[in-house]
């Protein structure tokens, strides 16, 4: 529920069907619109009213422009900057108590999606590490004028504070790779020669900035040794990107770093 003390950060107005409840909602409302037709509709609809103070509007592309702070985000996302989005959302700082938006059925489900689900993918391990994601409501195509070929979702994307104590450049590295072929065993993903030659890479150069101060019995090992054990270890044998979850992908990630592998 919006507070009167909120500012909210709206993405692509439109005609401002939102942005009007919005405005009598909240304190502040920041909209960002790429069209300049609609950022004039927008105007034109709060010219004279009592929200007219209360609203800012910032033409641009949602994806290159600066975001403010604001406590609420709303949007109803082109499927083309669904991904760019989500991910902007889930690094801006200082955090947000949540965002409600409005995505393409499938995008949205793949938000949520768990192990074993076919649309599981790279977009819903890290988002679930980074947040709480609820779905909210399936909004139908009839809805719209003139109705989109698709089905649409809404969720609620909620920061986890803090955060999880994980390099995310290193993990979004680690699952990026595995989830390239995300039904092969973490031994076929991991063992092919342009990896072993990039986890070498490294190796070496976190040796480098380390000032070599790993242990003797690991720095007679090459990454490939290193890699081999570790995707023989009981729990990894045979497992694959497509089945494993949250904990299982930090614990892996946990022991290749401790063997001195890393994915940045």
């Amino acid at each position: 529920a919006l507070k009167p003390t909120d500012t909210v950060l709206e993405i692509g107005p439109g005609t401002g069907n939102m942005t009007v409840p919005l405005l009598q909602q909240s304190k502040h409302v920041i909209a960002i619109e790429y069209d300049n037709r609609m950022v004039r509709e927008v105007l034109k609809r709060v010219e004279g009213t009592a929200e007219e103070r209360k609203l800012q509007i910032v033409q641009g592309d949602a994806i290159k422009t600066r975001f403010p702070f604001f406590d609420v985000c709303v949007a109803n996302v082109p499927y083309q900057i669904s991904s760019a989005l989500v991910f902007k959302l889930l690094s801006h700082r200082p955090m947000f108590r949540c965002a409600v938006m409005m995505f393409q059925e499938e995008f949205a489900l793949r938000l949520t999606a768990r192990p074993g689900e076919a649309l599981y993918c790279r977009l819903s391990v890290n988002t679930q590490l980074l947040a709480k994601v609820d779905q909210l409501m399936k909004v139908g195509r009839n809805n719209f004028r003139p109705p989109p070929k698709v089905e649409s979702r809404v969720v609620r994307l909620e920061l986890r504070n803090p955060p999880p104590p994980v390099d995310f450049t290193e993990w979004d590295g680690m699952v990026r790779l595995l989830f390239n072929r995300k039904n092969k065993t973490l031994r076929a993903v991991l063992m092919t020669k342009p990896t072993i030659r990039l986890l070498e890479e490294n190796r070496r150069t976190q040796r480098a900035l380390r000032g070599d101060s790993m242990d003797e019995e690991v720095e007679e090992k090459n990454a490939e040794q290193i890699i081999e054990e570790v995707v023989n270890m009981e729990q990894w044998k045979d497992k694959r990107a497509s089945k494993l979850d949250l904990d299982d992908f930090l614990a892996l990630l946990a022991e290749f770093n401790k063997r001195g592998i890393h994915f940045a």
